[in-house]
């Protein structure tokens, strides 16, 4: 046993400090990125946001909508090969560019995997998910991917160490997913005891991945568009979006009606309603690592994205980044009083 004393920050531990700018609108700020990728030669340029891959979020409607902003849809892994045909046959060729097709480690994840890209070769993406990146297993799934689509963009994950990172992104991962526990429907920390405070792995995370020339994402524990900023602040080249683009029409989940109001049904991929639905319920080995809420019902997803990336250009105008990329460079992170954190939060 050790004990490691550094301190460790979340989202709300901090804020952005403003510094002086040149920029007289925020219609100035351009939040388009290109990337290009370690092992793979696609270049993708786009709006690095995504939408995860849960089945109340990473949906096709989803896609439809974010596509046509330059966002990006990690799809959920519970589509079948059908229904991704019929997905796929009448889109337009630079669709391609913002999906990704979600798999698991499982016996089957990579002949399903295989049957949809081999229908569908124009996918770029590969998405390979897993609650915990550690295992070995998992790292040898991603060296078999890779050898299988040696051109295809893989993103891997979920980890939340530096070490674990570079591991990863020598195994064949172009983009490595960061975080562990900070969803809002997500309680692997209390089940477990395990995880790490986002915005610190975000910062240690991306020195371990750009030094190789690789990515990451920052996969949960967004809630406002100012963490949206905070997350491209510290560093992470993509930010992975769950709860803040559920609750939508596009948005998977139930849609209840209580008392006169509507609510969307939300859940972590690890809850009790999640495996009920797609496992055949909670294996007596493991424990429910996901929660189900109702989120109230928030109409098209357009308004929301479209409010994110206002509050998303605002963060930059006031650190004077023209460009997204710039962000990082021009942020300054302030650490909050536990006073003014409990004002902050409410």
């Amino acid at each position: 046993m050790r004990i490691e004393t550094d301190l460790k920050l979340g989202f709300k531990d901090v804020m952005i400090r403003p510094k002086r700018s040149t920029l007289k609108s925020r219609s100035e700020v351009s939040l388009e990125r290109n990337f290009k990728f370690l092992h793979s030669t696609t270049i993708w340029t786009g709006i690095p946001i995504m939408a995860a891959n849960m089945d109340t979020v990473g949906t096709f409607e989803m896609a439809k909508v974010l596509a046509k902003e330059k966002l990006f849809t990690a799809i959920h892994k519970h589509y079948s090969p059908e229904e991704w045909n019929n997905f796929l046959k009448d889109v337009t060729p630079d669709f391609y560019d913002f999906i990704a097709i979600s798999t698991g480690t499982g016996k089957d994840d990579f002949a399903k995997i295989g049957q949809v890209i081999t229908a569908n070769p124009l996918l770029k993406f590969i998405c390979i998910d897993v609650a915990n990146g550690y295992s070995e297993h998992f790292v040898q799934f991603l060296k078999q991917t890779r050898k299988q689509y040696p051109d295809k963009v893989i993103i891997a994950g979920n980890v939340v160490t530096g070490e674990m990172v570079e591991e990863l992104l020598l195994a064949g991962a172009d983009i490595v997913k960061v975080g562990i526990g900070p969803g809002s429907v997500c309680t692997t920390r209390v089940k477990t005891g395990v995880g790490y405070p986002q915005l610190s792995a975000i910062i240690e995370c991306a020195d371990a991945a750009h030094g190789l020339g690789g990515h990451i994402i920052s996969d949960g524990g967004c809630s406002t568009p100012g963490d949206v900023a905070k997350a491209f602040g510290a560093g992470s080249d993509f930010v992975m979006l769950g709860g803040m683009l559920a609750g939508h029409t596009e948005s998977g989940g139930e849609l209840i009606e209580v008392n006169g109001e509507k609510f969307k049904q939300f859940y972590g991929m690890s809850s009790t309603t999640a495996m009920d639905k797609h496992v055949g319920g909670v294996a007596e080995y493991r424990a429910s690592e996901g929660k189900t809420v109702q989120v109230p019902f928030k109409g098209k997803v357009i308004n929301t994205v479209l409010d994110i990336l206002g509050g998303l250009r605002s963060a930059c105008t006031y650190v004077g980044a023209s460009r997204l990329k710039e962000l990082t460079k021009r942020t300054t992170f302030i650490r909050v009083s536990e006073q003014e954190n409990q004002v902050f939060t409410k």
